[in-house]
Parts: structure tokens; sequence; C-alpha cells
């Protein structure tokens, strides 16, 4: 037997045509990208409601009384001590909020694009100057851990918000969203630690013998 005989398709950089079952399955792929149009479209509720915000922020400073009221109204700032003018705790409350935007804002990005990456089809960003760093490495494990990390980030900004403004809720919501937040800590920790378990054989196999 010569050794033309053994040499594979993957030998000499020819690809086998893929069977049109396999073919079709693989296919299926595209079937997110209506998903993910749909997180670009929230992603743009997103930032109109983060201008909505941001103008009621503005207008309450110059001194606009409904400006000022939606700004209360969506703070939860209790009725019986509502400020008539725009003070540190409000705006600190309506900056967290924007800042919560953000954060959503940016594990939407995370989600559209490292799972389109990941899961849809590669987007040969590696030329463009603009490429995300995390991008560069990311797979569906590293894609876990970031986003574990930015709900517990939000979650951080809620329960900031909620302590800021303690009496408008009672101790059982109080208590409720710390233990949620402790939840969301312990759960990516578990997730974490379950991706060093997975990448630990694939490691020890790597190294020389």
């Amino acid at each position: 037997m010569s050794n033309s005989d053994n040499i594979t398709p993957r030998d000499t950089g020819l690809t086998r045509p893929i069977r049109p079952l396999p073919n079709f399955i693989f296919m299926s792929r595209w079937l997110q990208l209506p998903l993910y149009l749909g997180l670009i479209l929230a992603q743009c509720v997103y930032v109109y409601h983060f201008w909505v915000e941001l103008s009621d922020l503005i207008g309450a400073a110059l001194g606009n009384q409904a400006a000022l009221q939606h700004i209360l109204d969506a703070v939860a700032v209790d009725g019986a001590t509502r400020p008539t003018k725009l003070n540190e705790t409000t705006i600190m409350l309506v900056v967290l909020g924007l800042i919560d935007v953000v954060m959503i804002s940016n594990l939407l990005i995370m989600v559209i694009v490292g799972g389109y990456e990941t899961f849809v089809s590669r987007m040969n960003l590696e030329q463009h100057p603009d490429q995300p760093e995390w991008l560069s490495h990311v797979n569906a494990s590293v894609l876990k851990v970031k986003l574990a990390t930015a709900i517990i980030g939000i979650s951080s900004i809620h329960l900031l918000k909620t302590f800021i403004n303690a009496s408008a809720y009672d101790v059982k919501t109080i208590v409720a969203q710390t233990g949620i937040h402790a939840v969301f800590l312990l759960s990516a920790m578990a997730i974490a630690m379950c991706d060093r378990l997975m990448a630990a054989p694939d490691q020890h196999s790597k190294q020389p013998h």
C-alpha cells in the first residue's frame, strides 16, 4: 500500500463536502440571528430610556417641576418626604439608574457580539482597530463567566440604590435583595470554579511528557 492511500482530504488541505442532513443541522444556527437582531432593538430602547432619564435630570436641575416629579416617581422617593428641589440623594439615585442602564447595555453587547461570534458565524475582526480585547479569546465558557460578572455588577447597583433609598422599602424587600445578590455571587464563583476544573485536564494534556 502506498503512502498516498493513507492521505485524507484534511492532510491535502481539501475539505470533504458536508452531507445534506449534517449541513442542514449546522445551518440551523442561523435561526439565532433574529434573536440577536431583537437584542439590538432592545439596545435601542435602552438608549432611548437613558436619554429620557438624562433629560429629566437636566430639566430638574434647571428648575422644571414636571421633570422633578418624573424623577421622584422613577426613584420611588417616599411621598411624605418628597423634596421640592433636586438634592444630592435624588441625583445619586438617578445617576445610579443611568449607570445601571449603561451596564445592562454592556451586557447586551457582550451577548450580541460574543454570542454571534461563538454560536453563529465568525466576524473576522482580527484586523479591525476597534476589536474588543475580550473577543479575541471568547468562547462559551469565557462568555458565561463574563456574563455572570456583569450580572453581579448590575445587582450591586440595584442593591446600592436600595440602601441609599432604604426608607422607601420594607425590611423584607431589603433582605430579599441582599440574599439574591449573595446567590448571584455564589453562582458566579461556582461557574468560574467549574470552568477552571474543566480547563485543567486540557492544560495537563498539552504539557509535554
